[in-house]
Formats: C-alpha cells, structure tokens, sequence
C-alpha cells in the first residue's frame, strides 16, 4: 500500500473519529459544536488556543471532557498574581545521596509537563509569570539552568481569559498573542440549550466517556494534516487575506482608517495549517477557499490591532475580517 493510499484511509479514520469524539463531548457538553471543532483544528494543526468567555459556561469541564476522549493527560493552572514562572515549569530542590552522601539537585517537574495544560485566567499573573509558557509552546520544552526538557507530545495549551473583569490584569503583549493559533469566543447557550443544562446538570446522571484516540495516534494525525496538499491558489488567497489586513500593504480605505498593526506571516501559515485540518476533519484530501473562510475569524482576530478611530466608531476586528473576507475573492484556479 503506498503512503498516499494509507493517508486517504487515514483522513477516512479521522473524519469518523471525529464523530465519535463529539458524540463522547455531547454525553457531557450541551452545544457549543462550533468551539469543540476549533479545539480539534487547533490540536491537529499543531497550534494553541486562547478561549474567551465569561464565567459559567464549561470552559474547564469541555477541555478537560476532552483530554478524557482523547486519553491526554490533562493539567490545570489557575493564574494568580502571586503565581511563579517556577509554578509552572517546576523548581529544583536540593537533596542528600544516599549512596555517596553528597548533595545534588533534582527536578520537580511541573504541571506544564502533560499533554492539554489549561491556563486559566492567564491574563490574571504578572508578565515575567506569562512568558513561562513561551519557550513550551513554541519549542516545546522546558529549560532550567543548563538542562533542557522535552514535553510529551503532543503539547496543546488552552489559555482562558474572562471579557467582564479588567481590574487586575495584565494583558498578554502582542509576541505572546501571536503564538495562539485561535482565539476563540464562546458564547451563552440558547434558551433550549441552556434548559438542557438546567435539567442534565441538577439529576443524578454521571455520564462515562469512552477513549477515541491515544496521544500517538494524534501524533501521527498531526503528521498526516502536514502532508494533506495546499494548492498554490490557495495560499495566495491566504496570503492576500493577511497581507489586506496591514495599512501600509492594502488598497482598501477602511483597512488604512481602522487597523493600526495588520496580521504578520504567522497567520497565513496558520489559516493554510486550519484549512487542512477542517478538510482533514471532514474526511477531504485537500483545502478549499471555503475552508480558509471558516476559520479565519479565530486566527486573524487577535493578530490585527484597531486604531483610535475603529475604537471611537465602535468597529471591531471581527467586523473588519468579515468586510475583508467579502472583499478578497480567491485567486482563479
């Protein structure tokens, strides 16, 4: 069997998977379809994934239903102003040999060493505590002194932020912001959902989740979702979507009036990395503009920074990519 057969069987797996996977969530999860298929796009793709939403909506109850689905060891942090970089990646501790009666240093690692950490609250601790996270997310290990250790893989961090409460923060700096592949909004439930809630939470019901997949085989998904070809019209159409995000690179006045700092070249690589996991994910062997179209509101909205004149009309990013999406057209095939 060649590799281009086993990667069709493959994206054949995966797309049922996928609908296992969510069928395991709903025995936990009322709704919010839409924030379980980026989460799987963002794990797939590689990327993390900043998910805003105000209290109460199950934030921490979908990541770590899913870590279960998934069979992914699952950490927790809840980010403080007192929390320490240490808190994080773990701390050295100084210890008797037994044998040779000599002092030595050992590590403790810390619970940054799982496979799904989420980050609760990240905007809550200070900025030297924040760039903790950098060197894992991106190189996916943890340094201290002159060692350095490897994070299992794969690695997917989920950072939370609550819209309503300012005070006390410390927002992320945008190079932080940038290692996000989505931001996510999650919303309140609709009025029948919310009964469901209701009903299903106040019972007796202790629903059982059964395991989909193992961190191998997501390893070697993420592998699969590299290989899925990009035609080049393609990723000139995500490239023109970034590129038409930054005033000084666009013909378009709204652009030049609302956007102080456009997208840089880390979201075209994600908007082409998102449309081959939801191609993957739907059991298609290639990305289609479409595909670039769905996902591009999460990974554009935190990367383009809104002047003082978008401000004062009240535009939000989001309504500038929904104006951009209607007005770059794909490139011709």
């Amino acid at each position: 069997m060649t590799e281009k057969s086993n990667d069709v069987q493959a994206i054949g797996e995966l797309a049922a998977a996928t609908r296992k996977i969510k069928a395991e969530l709903g025995k936990i999860i009322v709704g919010q379809e839409r924030v379980i298929d980026e989460f799987l796009v963002a794990l797939l793709a590689g990327g993390h994934v900043l998910l805003i939403g105000v209290p109460g909506l199950a934030k921490t109850l979908m990541i770590s239903s899913l870590a279960q689905a998934l069979d992914l060891k699952f950490s927790r942090i809840q980010f403080t102003p007192d929390l320490m970089p240490s808190d994080i990646t773990g701390t050295e501790i100084l210890e008797e040999d037994r044998t040779t009666g000599k002092r030595v240093f050992r590590f403790i690692k810390g619970p940054v060493f799982c496979n799904i950490l989420l980050a609760d609250e990240i905007n809550r601790t200070p900025p030297k505590t924040q760039a903790a996270l950098l060197q894992s997310m991106q190189e996916h290990e943890v340094s201290t002194g002159d060692k350095t250790f490897k994070l299992d893989m794969p690695f997917f961090v989920l950072a939370t932020q609550n819209p309503i409460e300012q005070e006390g923060t410390y927002p992320l700096p945008e190079a932080q912001l940038d290692r996000f592949m989505l931001n996510i909004y999650i919303d309140y439930p609709s009025e029948e959902e919310e009964l469901d809630i209701v009903r299903f939470t106040t019972g007796a019901r202790e629903p059982v989740i059964d395991k989909v997949l193992t961190s191998e085989r997501i390893v070697e998904l993420q592998g699969l979702v590299r290989r899925i070809p990009a035609s080049d019209y393609i990723i000139q159409y995500a490239v023109n979507l970034v590129r038409n995000s930054r005033p000084e690179s666009t013909d378009l006045e709204y652009v030049k009036r609302w956007v102080r700092w456009g997208a840089g070249p880390r979201a075209s690589q994600f908007l082409i990395m998102g449309a081959k996991t939801v191609a993957a994910l739907d059991g298609r062997l290639s990305p289609s503009a479409g595909d670039i179209r769905s996902i591009a509101l999460p990974v554009l909205r935190h990367r383009i920074i809104t002047s003082f004149t978008a401000d004062a009309e009240g535009i939000t990013t989001d309504k500038i990519i929904e104006r951009l999406l209607a007005d770059i057209k794909p490139p011709v095939e």
